[in-house]
């Protein structure tokens, strides 16, 4: 009896102090205003340039891949620079060319209606050994282009050598396309001792019969520029949205001039190197795709016959493009040439797909 009556009562002061602690509450969830004030400023400012980029691009096409592949390029290491050089008359006239990569210096010429960027697949490849130099020739990509010029194989020629001289290259590796392999061969044949080794990709030089309309190389149609693709690079069939098709117009209307005045130059043939080649000393590398429509493959043959210390490389699955579009093929070939310390004189191959 006596400890249930004493400990009924410590119970029951027990009960009443539990009954009088305070609950705590959890603590309200905080709210980040910041993050959101952070989330509608980057909204309300990234839509907007993301439209405006989208709109450049509808109107600007060209413009705007050109500058991508600015960018490209840059994280590779190749930067694009400019300079002045004496060209048709003209003793300041302004050239853009990309530069990068280390090692032996190797110079690259593009072809007729072209631009540096046209080296974009393979000069990355190349940086490794060598210092590229890719130049928008006179009247070609975003160079000068005096209305005085001809822009004939002549011209180009010293406008290539004047900017060789500005670079203090004077032992080079040089490489030309289609008529920038013309101009390679020129000037190799000028000044052979400044020409370490020679390669030229679906060159330009010898006389063949045209299967087509040169007129194909000012596209005001786009029937013309249809078949001009199909010319240039037959295994890659590709729809060119209606956008790039009027932006293309447009470049020719305002930059056409210069390509009909190169391929005027030309077709007097009055520069052709028919039966010259043989004068040639330096190990020269051709390389051709296999289906070349546009300048055919039997111009590479009498090429390699006129140079016996050449090497032929035929790809095929490879068109008129091929250093554009098989570079990831081609690139060992020409690292491989240009690093070895005895080309193989009168090698030919045809290198499968």
């Amino acid at each position: 009896m006596s400890e249930t009556s004493h400990s009924a009562p410590a119970q029951s002061n027990h009960q009443r102090d539990m009954r009088e602690t305070p609950t705590i509450a959890a603590p309200p969830r905080k709210r980040h205003p910041r993050a959101w004030r952070i989330a509608a400023w980057s909204m309300a400012t990234v839509v907007p340039l993301l439209l405006a980029l989208i709109a450049f691009g509808l109107l600007h096409p060209i413009t705007l891949m050109v500058m991508v592949t600015q960018m490209r390029l840059w994280g590779d290491g190749i930067h694009s620079k400019s300079m002045e050089i004496p060209f048709a008359g003209h003793q300041n006239v302004r050239i853009r060319y990309y530069e990068g990569g280390s090692g032996d210096p190797l110079v690259l010429v593009h072809g007729l209606g072209g631009r540096a960027e046209d080296w974009s697949h393979l000069m990355p490849r190349l940086v490794r050994n060598h210092r590229i130099y890719a130049l928008d020739l006179p009247g070609y990509g975003r160079s000068a282009a005096p209305r005085g010029a001809q822009y004939s194989i002549s011209e180009e020629t010293a406008a290539v050598e004047a900017f060789m001289d500005r670079l203090g290259l004077q032992k080079t590796d040089l490489a030309g396309w289609s008529m920038g392999g013309w101009i390679a061969l020129e000037i190799a044949l000028q000044q052979p001792s400044r020409i370490r080794r020679l390669i030229v990709f679906d060159s330009a030089g010898l006389r063949w019969n045209l299967k087509w309309n040169p007129d194909l190389f000012e596209p005001n149609t786009p029937r013309k520029l249809h078949q001009l693709d199909a010319l240039l690079s037959p295994n890659l069939p590709r729809h060119v949205p209606g956008f790039v098709q009027r932006a293309i117009f447009r470049h020719v209307r305002r930059h056409g001039w210069v390509v009909r005045r190169s391929m005027n130059s030309m077709l007097t043939g009055n520069a052709l190197l028919d039966g010259k080649l043989t004068a040639l000393r330096m190990p020269m590398l051709i390389v051709w795709g296999k289906q070349d429509y546009l300048i055919p493959v039997s111009v590479a043959e009498r090429m390699h016959a006129e140079v016996p210390q050449s090497e032929l490389e035929i790809f095929d699955g490879c068109g008129h493009l091929a250093a554009e579009y098989c570079a990831a093929r081609i690139a060992p070939v020409v690292q491989g040439f240009l690093s070895e310390k005895a080309p193989m004189h009168g090698r030919e191959a045809v290198i499968g797909k």
